[in-house]
């Protein structure tokens, strides 16, 4: 069994609730618009495995000129075999929103699992497989109810998904780490984002 930290959009700042979460995790793989390195070393799992992928503001050099080297090294998607099945990590931003899902699923069939991000949206679509997975914003610009991330556990006969969702962060009040995650379920789409 291997637990897998799913995060996307952080623009910069990763959620120190959600980074306390990646710790627990054995890989963590973030779907684009990282916004700068100090993300990616923040995203620490126990084993150090963190895979990435860029995203439509990361190749528009928004970036710290001193981040280039490292984003250049990033690839647009990345596929990890996992196990009981393979994942596929990419942005989402070339696919139309409105046939995202479909397009992702009919390039992908031979996946478990399509991670992205883009829409900032928190979506679970795991009617069919291949799954499609957003784990929503995991930083501070556009959480759309709050900093998300989902924790995938994988095992050669089963996998769930965990998602996980924080109370917005307020202004002159840090990035919520001390405030209580929701108890009830957060607002999900099955849909197409």
């Amino acid at each position: 069994m291997i637990r897998v930290a799913l995060v996307a959009d952080t623009h910069g700042h990763l959620d120190s609730r959600i980074a306390a979460l990646v710790e627990d995790c054995d890989i963590a793989v973030h779907g684009g618009d990282i916004g700068n390195a100090a993300v990616l070393a923040a995203l620490q799992p126990r084993s150090g495995r963190v895979y990435a992928v860029t995203g439509n503001n990361d190749v528009c050099r928004k970036w710290p000129s001193a981040d280039w080297p490292l984003l250049a090294r990033i690839p647009p998607r990345v596929d990890l075999a996992l196990p009981g099945g393979d994942l596929v990590l990419l942005h989402g931003h070339r696919l139309p929103a409105a046939t995202r899902h479909q397009r992702l699923r009919a390039r992908n069939p031979h996946a478990r699992a399509v991670i992205y991000g883009h829409s900032h949206l928190l979506v679970a679509d795991c009617e069919v497989l291949p799954w499609v997975l957003n784990p929503g914003a995991a930083g501070r610009t556009r959480t759309c109810g709050g900093p998300s991330c989902m924790i995938l556990t994988a095992s050669s006969a089963d996998w769930s998904v965990a998602i996980h969702r924080f109370e917005p962060c307020q202004r002159g009040k840090g990035d919520g780490a001390r405030g209580p995650a929701r108890s009830r379920p957060p607002p999900m789409r099955t849909g197409n984002p």
